[in-house]
């Protein structure tokens, strides 16, 4: 299972004036996921609506389709899932999609057949054996060849005790998310420990219990790092997907680069979201945003500021804060993200490498990134590293400095498959 071939470079296009767009935003990945992966264990059919068309999301829809789960897309968009049995052999292709690799193995525990699951090459570099050791302490047989990583083999019984397990997390939240997704139709539940020295990306724990809870699952954070999900019934019905706050981040960033406004529609009150954070942060870098009209408007000058800041509650805000700061007026010190060396790629490396090649000052540190100013930004080949959040990150830099040329920009498929087509038309003002 491979990736796609990489498009044609794509020529940054640099913003001639001020902005005046509104951008609406395709569903929220993170949410689209987790619900379709409720829904497939739910007691009765699900009808998700303003969902996600991107790969991630067909990906997951096709794997659950393999495990016996019956998917039906509208053609409004909305998705009616009707859960079915687990009992035929299953080939998941997890693409590079870290919530399927993550997610779906511990509903795949409910199958009473072999579930193969593999990926993209890239994937095969990801870490997965958090996962595979947690499914074999729940008593599942898993083949792997000792490689900690896919593909890998899931032989279920059709059931599972489940009870208490520990884990070391450190390197992704998504594997406690996965287990907790699963856990009420194990028999007794699960009550999962985190044990390591950290935990990245909490809300979208939080994200993940919300779910749980919103269907009418029982809950519970007992002690830090400490999680219980009793077993029961997981309800169906209708369930609206938010807008995907943390693909917001390209745009919002884009006013602060050429200026003007950009107005995001459907901005929830509150959210789950780590891409809310988007708010609070970009106003420390010079921005002005109010909530108004049932939506996000974010005003910029074209100054940008750098700042110094944690972002372990959400890794994946990195890619935009990196790119705002090589255009930045001062320096930017960006801490607690050691866990993006595991993500489409190694996040860091890939930050770093890219600034410096147009000219930029960025340093590794061993939990994050320095970045320093530079008049010395040209334009030169943007690498992407089969990663969408590198892809857009050298489009927000390609605003100000002429001559950026995307390697793959349709690695941004992943969430956005439509992102070129939305940036071009966010400089024109219809977005």
């Amino acid at each position: 299972m491979t990736s796609s071939a990489y498009s044609q470079p794509w020529p940054a296009p640099i913003a001639t004036g001020a902005l005046n767009a509104t951008v609406s935003l395709p569903g929220s990945k993170s949410l689209n996921n987790r619900e379709l992966v409720l829904s497939a264990i739910a007691s009765e059919p699900t009808l998700l609506t303003d969902t996600l068309a991107s790969r991630d999301s067909t990906l997951m829809i096709e794997a659950l389709r393999s495990l016996g789960t019956q998917v039906q897309v509208n053609d409004d968009g909305s998705v009616l899932v009707t859960p079915g049995a687990f009992n035929r052999e299953a080939k998941i292709d997890c693409g590079l999609a870290g919530t399927v690799m993550r997610f779906v193995p511990p509903i795949s525990l409910l199958s009473n057949q072999d579930v193969l699951f593999d990926g993209d090459e890239a994937a095969r570099r990801r870490p997965m054996n958090v996962t595979i050791d947690s499914l074999r302490a729940l008593g599942a047989e898993v083949s792997d060849n000792g490689s900690g990583a896919l593909p890998f083999t899931v032989h279920g019984n059709g059931s599972v005790a489940g009870g208490e397990i520990t884990i070391d997390a450190s390197s992704s939240s998504q594997f406690v998310s996965g287990l907790l997704l699963a856990a009420a139709r194990f028999e007794n539940g699960i009550t999962l420990k985190h044990q390591g020295e950290h935990l990245p990306s909490m809300p979208h724990i939080e994200m993940t219990l919300d779910c749980l809870a919103k269907r009418g699952v029982k809950v519970s954070s007992p002690a830090p790092a400490v999680w219980r999900v009793e077993p029961g019934p997981i309800a169906g019905g209708t369930v609206a997907i938010e807008p995907d706050l943390s693909n917001a981040g390209p745009f919002l960033a884009a006013a602060m680069v050429a200026g003007g406004e950009v107005f995001i529609p459907g901005w929830p009150d509150s959210t789950t979201q780590v891409g809310d954070e988007f708010d609070g942060i970009l106003q420390q870098m010079g921005a002005k945003i109010v909530r108004e009209n049932f939506g996000l408007k974010i005003t910029g000058t074209g100054a940008i500021h750098g700042i110094d800041i944690d972002l372990s509650i959400g890794g994946e805000l990195t890619p935009v804060i990196a790119a705002l700061a090589a255009l930045a007026d001062s320096p930017t010190i960006i801490r607690g993200v050691a866990h993006l060396r595991g993500h489409e790629t190694d996040r860091l490396a890939a930050l770093a490498a890219e600034i410096n090649r147009i000219g930029g000052i960025a340093r590794e540190t061993p939990d994050g990134l320095e970045i320093d100013p530079s008049d010395n930004l040209h334009g030169a080949l943007w690498q992407t590293y089969e990663d969408h959040r590198m892809a857009t990150a050298g489009a927000i830099i390609g605003l100000r400095v002429p001559g950026i040329e995307i390697e793959d920009i349709k690695t941004t498929s992943k969430t956005m498959p439509d992102f070129d087509k939305m940036w071009n038309s966010m400089l024109e003002g219809n977005a």
